[in-house]
């Protein structure tokens, strides 16, 4: 990282803790209509993202744009209620700031959310799927050169813990590799069936910057995808961002569970 970067998130991390963010043990970035978690957080505290010094502020709809700070289980957790994206202008290192200040704090388990397109077929809007490796395909990394070398940055632990999850509250959970493309306009069907050849499972615009930043600042790193809409070409329908949005609002129930029943096996 140059040094403006790095005294960006320097004075990021300072404004956090200025209002009362110190470590916590996991740390959830939330996608686009996944905000609801957060009520799960007992103990919490919000701050909008506009009053903390540094942080940059999403314009996209289904971002609240606010930091929860509180508990689960007894776990001190941190929840972003969205997030910014490279479509919306934002260089790699603005969308990256924040994890890297929250890792900066001491937090070393994030858990990256996002809303995707489905590439399998049979997966319909709904489905969630942990996220076992991804593909870049963004022309973008948040790394420099002597970050390199990690190979995959998900943790097997950490997906183990959501499959147990998933298994004491009987939610089905599936298994993919996540494509992230810059956007901010959807893929063609002739673009999925590339992305199908290539191995992914689920595409979007968002996740794959911040897991990069995540790992390379020493954290642990899961990531999940809630199957949104089925991607351009497989059944048909014209997408849209309220599509998925009522997804979101849709699947909350059984997101959120999941999320909150994995951080006892997240430790």
């Amino acid at each position: 990282m140059s040094s403006i970067v790095e005294r960006d998130v320097e004075r990021l991390a300072s404004s956090l803790v200025r209002h009362g963010v110190g470590a916590v043990e996991v740390s959830f970035v939330l996608g686009s209509g996944l905000g609801a978690f957060a009520e799960r957080i007992t103990r919490a505290r919000a701050i909008p993202y506009a009053e903390i010094d540094g942080l940059p502020v999403s314009g996209v709809a289904g971002h609240a744009g606010r930091l929860v700070v509180g508990e689960i289980d007894g776990v001190r957790v941190l929840a972003q209620q969205g997030r910014v994206h490279l479509y919306e202008g934002w260089s790699v290192h603005e969308v990256t700031r924040a994890v890297r200040a929250i890792a900066t704090l001491g937090c070393r388990t994030f858990v990256m959310t996002n809303a995707a397109g489905g590439i399998r077929p049979e997966w319909r809007p709904g489905t969630l799927m942990a996220i076992r490796d991804h593909i870049n395909m963004q022309g973008r990394t948040p790394l420099r050169r002597a970050e390199r070398g990690f190979g995959n940055p998900y943790d097997d632990r950490l997906r183990a813990g959501l499959q147990r999850a998933a298994q004491e509250l009987a939610i089905e959970l599936e298994y993919g590799v996540y494509v992230g493309l810059l956007g901010p306009s959807y893929e063609t069907p002739a673009e999925i069936r590339m992305l199908a050849a290539f191995g992914g499972d689920a595409v979007g615009m968002s996740t794959v910057a911040e897991v990069l930043a995540a790992r390379a600042c020493g954290a642990r790193v899961a990531g999940v995808s809630l199957i949104t809409n089925q991607a351009a070409g497989i059944s048909g329908e014209r997408l849209s961002h309220a599509e998925v949005i009522a997804a979101g609002q849709e699947a909350a129930g059984r997101f959120s569970a999941l999320l909150e029943r994995s951080v006892r096996h997240m430790r």
